[in-house]
């Protein structure tokens, strides 16, 4: 729910960003995820975990793009907001956001 939440927030700013949410691990969808991932220059992974799948990610995009990491245990939600500050971050060197 926050990734959506998120997603919509970047695109309501004017940002190119879409969320891809595996169903199952194994085997990993690659081929499903690098066909959502188009031409995005970077994949930002928001996860509930120490980083676990950040990997898997960077293997089945070939290590054509950048891939940022998200994280958070414990339990605990990631909220949207922190997802779009991140995501703005990341953007910076382009321009950033405007939240």
């Amino acid at each position: 729910r926050a990734c959506s939440l998120a997603v919509e927030h970047l695109r309501a700013m004017g940002i190119r960003a879409a969320l891809f949410r595996a169903i199952s691990l194994y085997p990993f969808p690659s081929a499903a995820l690098r066909e959502a991932a188009g031409r995005a220059a970077t994949v930002l992974v928001a996860e509930l975990s120490a980083g676990q799948m950040i990997e898997d990610v960077r293997l089945a995009l070939g290590g054509g793009r950048h891939v940022e990491f998200l994280g958070r245990t414990g339990g605990m939600m990631i909220p949207a907001e922190e997802i779009v500050e991140r995501a703005c971050a990341i953007r910076e060197p382009a321009g950033g956001c405007h939240v």
